[in-house]
């Protein structure tokens, strides 16, 4: 009796362990290979001599003049560490990094006086957030425009071009990728002075 219990208790695992541990997850990969290739292969960004430049998922570090700065991030932009802070708004730790990245914010552009939005001054619950708002890249075009020897408007018709509208119509909010907009700015031929 015992033999017979143990022979189907190993045979129920060999089975399971067959069916979950190697035949679904050749399913969904092969499925999603097939269906979502970009996005199963990690939705890639290359540059035109084909090398991997960045994900359109995880933000990117830029801190030149010349290019839009993303969201700051909680793990300096490593999507192995990926988490935030979890600091409560009236948290000193929060209040004082907001100040601080408020103040680098105007000393990168002295001249603008318009209030910084707020996803350039605070993280998002991941840290790797590769988007902005479009208020976020419109109050750096001035920046930006100035370091590319463009036009403010120049810069602002490339923003109007990347904002990606909410998805489905109703879910999120209007965005701007970090990485695709700073691509787009390279492409126009016109390198930070």
């Amino acid at each position: 009796m015992a033999r017979g219990v143990l022979r189907a208790a190993a045979a129920t695992l060999l089975a399971l362990t067959v069916l979950c541990g190697v035949a679904y997850p050749v399913v969904v990969t092969a499925t999603a290979r097939l269906c979502f290739a970009w996005q199963a292969d990690g939705s890639l960004i290359r540059a035109r001599d084909g090398r991997v430049i960045g994900s359109a998922w995880v933000g990117q570090p830029f801190r030149a003049r010349g290019y839009f700065w993303g969201r700051p991030s909680a793990v300096a932009g490593d999507a192995r560490t990926s988490g935030g802070r979890n600091l409560g708004p009236r948290n000193p730790a929060l209040i004082a990094a907001v100040t601080t990245r408020v103040a680098a914010m105007r000393e990168a552009d002295p001249a603008h006086r318009a209030p910084v939005p707020v996803d350039l001054v605070t993280a998002s619950a991941s840290g790797l957030d590769p988007d902005i708002s479009p208020a976020a890249a419109r109050y750096q075009a001035p920046r930006v425009a100035e370091a590319r020897g463009l036009s403010v408007l120049q810069v602002e018709q490339l923003i109007d071009d990347h904002v990606e509208a909410r998805v489905l119509g109703v879910l999120g909010e209007p965005r701007v990728n970090v990485l695709r907009l700073n691509l787009a700015l390279d492409a126009l031929g016109a390198g930070p002075r």
